[in-house]
């Protein structure tokens, strides 16, 4: 028994030395084929010279303004908005349609993503296709929009804004260890997770989420043509099912994606059944290596607890029912 030990551990070996070479081919083999057919300089697919087309733009993942590939849970508005704009300055492309599966994000990245829109409407249409998730940013980045869709059990809302801190002080007391720390002001180690907030700290924590939750309230406000006061109502941080957000007003109508892409084409004036271009469709290096929906508890829960990390997320912790 025990000389067969060495046996086992060449099998194991040489079948993980398999999987990595075949992981290395896969991904060879569609850089050769990205390289073939689209522009590197560029996050989406070239778009092809047929006229009467809708631009389709996938939403997927936490947003961020990070320039980070697609997939591995993220969304970079920077990737969006270059999408976005592609479309807008393409004479073929006559509508845009966002497909978003996202349980929110940064408030920095749904305020770029969301100016970016305002300006593509006044050239085109932009019409949102919700799929499992659209919460807090990426419901922020919907409401701008001319026309939003959405499945019946489509998670939306959750308008409000998250901060949290975590204080490990108990933990590393425990473990015998501990910190000096030299800071050149009250507030300059305030998140960091060797100890917990103070009150003063805690009133100046909130007094920015909340200045932040105003931001989100009025983007609601101004891109639903929805009063101040009825946002308010509905910002409590609670989900909406689609059909709940219809009867509210935060959503137009029931719908697929191909049934936002037909509303889109008709806004547009397409006559006929419109080209479809997906500009940022997922990738096979992205479905390998990256979560592409809700995120990965690696991505955004880390970014909560991170002290180096910008505060305050427009997210909905409902995202985690979907984590397995």
């Amino acid at each position: 028994m025990e000389g067969s030990r060495p046996g086992r551990l060449n099998i194991v070996n040489i079948f993980l030395i398999l999987i990595i070479l075949a992981m290395g081919v896969m991904l060879f083999a569609e850089s050769a084929l990205i390289m073939a057919q689209s522009d590197l300089s560029l996050p989406f697919k070239k778009l092809s010279p047929i006229s009467n087309k809708v631009a389709v733009i996938y939403v997927e993942g936490t947003m961020v303004t990070d320039n980070v590939p697609e997939g591995f849970g993220y969304a970079s508005s920077n990737n969006i908005i270059k999408s976005l704009r592609a479309a807008q300055e393409d004479k073929s492309v006559k509508a845009i349609v966002l497909r978003i599966n996202s349980p929110g994000g940064t408030p920095v990245a749904a305020q770029e993503v969301y100016s970016q829109i305002e300006k593509t409407r006044e050239v085109k249409p932009v019409v949102v296709s919700m799929g499992d998730l659209a919460t807090s940013a990426a419901y922020y980045i919907s409401s701008p929009c001319d026309k939003i869709f959405a499945n019946p059990d489509t998670f939306t809302g959750s308008i409000g804004v998250i901060w949290v801190f975590e204080n490990r002080s108990a933990y590393y007391n425990k473990e015998g260890i501990d910190y000096y720390v030299a800071k050149t002001g009250t507030y300059k180690d305030v998140g960091a997770d060797w100890r917990g907030l103070n009150e003063s700290e805690k009133q100046y924590v909130y007094n920015i989420i909340n200045a932040s939750n105003h931001h989100f309230i009025s983007a609601v406000s101004e891109g639903r043509n929805i009063p101040v006061q009825v946002v308010e109502m509905l910002a409590d941080g609670r989900v909406y099912t689609g059909d709940e957000a219809i009867a509210l007003g935060l959503v137009d109508e029931i719908g697929s994606m191909y049934d936002a892409i037909d509303a889109a084409a008709k806004m547009g004036n397409i006559t006929g059944t419109p080209d479809i271009t997906y500009m940022n469709e997922p990738s096979l290096y992205s479905l390998l290596f990256g979560e592409q929906s809700q995120g990965t508890a690696l991505g955004y829960d880390n970014k909560f607890s991170d002290p180096a990390k910008p505060g305050g997320f427009y997210y909905s912790p409902y995202g985690r029912l979907y984590m397995i």
